[in-house]
């Protein structure tokens, strides 16, 4: 009898007690809480270096569900199908269990937005690397934490990096080469507040395709509480682009080169019925009934600009949500960045049949302008073949081969892969930590002002 209570004893042990078998990858993922279909776009595609073995740690729901099932879909498709294997722990206590177990030693965060950079502080605080979705902070309480969260990965030499997956857009990299050949661009204007030099726009819609179906968004997605006001959100995109495109390769301090003029916050307005097609559920849940007008509306300050300067540049951000595309449409963006002799635009409207398009229009009248821009653009093509130009009402427009346009959710796997290379290389660039904090920091600031109505 006592032989038989020890093997049972052992057996519970051994079946609740996590492995210490050390994976032949270098790198095991750990997702925690994935909320947002971004969680599952890390996984679209599978990495050489990364354990098949995926650990989530997550409360049980559709949240967890909606993942899972992505994953799985991922696994099931015909062409180039994935293998993951998800390790499920569904328990309240799933943070505190994720890290006590130390099942891997990359977290990845894509969801809810209210513990956030918690989550990132305490898994870097407890030995983990961290691979997180936009925004890490979303107000100026949380930007203090995630400053000290960097300070601990540097004392620990752990990798904390967002992701950033605008930097791979097509138009937005030759938009930024071409700003980089002072033949072509010359130099950076500076503008001022009602006419600023550096422009970035971007309109989203709450419903939209995802992998081939319409995606449903979690309850918690419209209030600003769980998921963060539009202008800590999406801008995040927005000033990391002027960031990246403007002063590419360069470590910005933000207690020295930005100052954040005005902002503003709107709300978009979501009837029932709307919220019900892209919830799938029957009704607004408690915590979103106090933000209700008249029982029925519910405004989601989803909406919001920044003007500020960087290193004495006027720039600004827009971000807009509406409920539907026009024309079953997907996001657009538009961009402009102003230089002394010529604008570098990318528009996405009706006109652009809503494709991303970069034009190059000069703003002098100098009659050699064209040979140089055809000869740097010959040169380009050394690094893009098959770009040329073709002339347009104010200029010309860069023609770009099909091949490069991958779309947004490819983008995913190539800032993952940026990330590998990091972990196994240590050589994130020096100017990216400094990057994200000033990025951060413009989000949260702008929330701010625009809260206080300045």
């Amino acid at each position: 009898m006592k032989k038989l209570s020890l093997l049972l004893a052992l057996l519970y042990m051994s079946c609740n007690t996590p492995t210490t078998d050390k994976s032949s990858y270098p790198v095991q993922l750990i997702t925690v809480d994935p909320g947002h279909f971004h969680a599952a776009l890390v996984q679209k595609i599978m990495y050489p270096e990364v354990d098949s073995v995926v650990h989530v740690y997550a409360p049980a729901g559709p949240d967890l569900q909606l993942h899972l099932d992505r994953v799985k879909g991922y696994n099931a498709r015909t062409a180039d199908p994935t293998h993951w294997k998800e390790e499920v722990y569904t328990g309240d206590d799933f943070f505190q269990k994720m890290l006590a177990d130390k099942a891997g030693n990359v977290v990845v965060l894509a969801g809810n937005n209210q513990k956030k950079t918690e989550y990132i502080s305490k898994s870097l605080s407890a030995g983990l690397n961290v691979l997180a979705d936009k925004p890490m902070a979303i107000n100026s309480e949380e930007f203090a934490l995630l400053k000290n969260a960097f300070d601990t990965a540097k004392k620990k030499n752990l990798l904390l990096y967002d992701i950033m997956t605008e930097r791979f857009e097509i138009t937005t990299i030759l938009q930024r080469e071409l700003s980089m050949k002072p033949d072509v661009f010359g130099t950076l204007q500076k503008g001022t507040l009602t006419d600023p030099a550096v422009i970035e726009e971007s309109l989203h819609c709450f419903y939209k395709y995802v992998s081939g179906n319409v995606l449903t968004r979690p309850p918690w997605f419209m209030d600003v509480v769980q998921e963060g006001d539009g202008i800590v959100d999406v801008t995040t995109h927005l000033v990391d682009l002027v960031q990246w495109g403007c002063f590419p390769n360069q470590s910005i301090d933000y207690t020295k080169d930005i100052n954040v003029l005005a902002a503003k916050r709107w709300p978009t307005n979501m009837s029932l019925t709307e919220f019900k097609t892209i919830t799938k559920l029957d009704g607004f849940p408690d915590y979103l009934k106090k933000d209700l007008v008249k029982d029925t509306m519910l405004p989601v300050y989803c909406n919001g600009n920044i003007n500020y300067t960087i290193r004495g540049v006027h720039a600004k951000v827009s971000v807009v949500w509406n409920y539907k595309p026009p024309g079953g449409t997907g996001d657009t963006h538009y961009s402009i960045m102003k230089g002394t002799k010529a604008n570098l635009v990318i528009r996405q409207e009706a006109e652009q049949k809503y494709q991303a398009t970069l034009y190059i229009e000069p703003v002098g009248n100098d009659a050699a302008y064209e040979k140089t821009l055809q000869e740097q653009v010959k040169q380009l093509a050394v690094k893009y073949p098959g770009i040329e130009l073709k002339k347009s009402g104010k200029g010309w427009e860069l023609m770009i081969p099909e091949k490069y346009k991958e779309g947004h959710e490819s983008h995913f796997a190539r800032v993952t892969n940026n990330y590998l290379e990091y972990f196994k290389n240590h050589n994130m660039p020096e100017w990216e930590v400094p990057g994200m904090i000033a990025k951060y920091y413009t989000t949260t600031k702008a929330l701010e002002i625009a809260k206080s109505g300045l």
